[in-house]
């Protein structure tokens, strides 16, 4: 394991500690031999009972996602929801290689709850079997079979918004690309995970967390590599597969975007923030100092990571009007 010579911020002294017991776990740079084995044993797994107790019904629905092919979405409801209330999109993390539609899904589910909203959660195709533009396609995709569904699932289509984590951050700005490009479905904000916005692999944060903390700089080439081949980091890669390369941002909702001061997306996401500032776009920006990525999933209790999913649900439920 490469250690980088970089200096770097320090991980928050909580948050540090969980590192230490994961790295005893398992390895934290992720490579491509890993993609098979974590697809198998995917954590975090809710049951029917999970969902029960958080006050929602799941359905799944197989619809037409790139080229027409066949994807899942899963139709999260509150009980009890009988009006078009709002629509909450999400596109899973996972590296672009691994996840599925309910991964990370605990943290938005209280987001429909708070506010009667519907949550649809999409099955995107994955790399290296299905590479770009596959990814971010099939969220588009799901995307329009939200709105053009709207009715029967109990959605205002005036008030949907987009939301994912790390790859799913990445694939929720892609979508909201595509959208504005596409001139639909209009969307009325995007809640950006600690987005993976960028495959060129040049900014600081890149160099300092390589060899160290979560998804290190290593494990992200792995994950932009599964995805763009050979184009990895050339002239050749579409804003909507990057969207850290999108010179016009003007035109798209306003954003919610949130990273760990420790961990490679930093400056990436910094830089989005600031781009959709310059582009005349609303965003609400946090850093959370030294956090690593993805903390909130494995220390959602810790002062940090409660702090951070506290700071997200007040921004979504100021924007669904909770």
């Amino acid at each position: 394991m490469t250690m980088s010579s970089l200096p770097r911020p320090p991980f928050d002294p909580e948050l540090e500690n969980t590192l230490g017991q994961m790295a005893e776990a398992v390895p934290l740079t992720f490579t491509a031999e890993m993609i098979p084995v974590v697809r198998a044993n995917p954590p975090y797994q809710l049951t029917d009972e999970d969902f029960d107790a958080m006050g929602v019904t799941v359905r799944d629905v197989t619809i037409a996602g790139h080229q027409g092919d066949d994807i899942l979405v899963s139709v999260i409801t509150p009980k009890g929801h009988q009006h078009r209330g709002p629509g909450i999109y999400h596109t899973h993390g996972g590296g672009m290689v691994t996840g599925d539609r309910f991964a990370g899904i605990q943290h938005a589910i209280p987001w429909a709850v708070d506010n009667d909203a519907v949550l649809v959660t999409v099955e995107y195709r994955l790399a290296p079997e299905f590479p770009d533009p596959y990814p971010v396609e099939d969220c588009y995709a799901g995307l329009l079979w939200m709105a053009d569904h709207a009715a029967e699932l109990g959605i205002d289509p005036a008030r949907i918004m987009i939301a994912g984590a790390s790859a799913g951050g990445g694939l929720a700005a892609g979508t909201a690309l595509l959208a504005r490009d596409r001139e639909g479905p209009e969307l009325i904000g995007q809640v950006l995970i600690y987005p993976m916005l960028d495959d060129r692999d040049r900014t600081v944060s890149s160099g300092q967390f390589d060899g160290v903390g979560v998804w290190d700089r290593q494990s992200n080439r792995v994950g932009w590599t599964a995805l763009l081949g050979e184009r990895r980091g050339t002239d050749d890669v579409s804003v909507y597969a990057a969207p850290a390369r999108a010179t016009d941002l003007t035109g798209l909702p306003p954003a919610f975007i949130d990273c760990g001061s420790a961990e490679v997306f930093r400056d990436e996401d910094v830089a989005y923030a600031s781009a959709l500032w310059a582009a005349g776009v609303q965003a609400e920006l946090h850093v959370w100092p030294g956090g690593f990525h993805g903390f909130d999933l494995v220390a959602p209790d810790s002062v940090l990571g409660r702090a951070m999913l506290n700071a997200r649900r007040a921004w979504v439920n100021r924007l669904l009007g909770g």
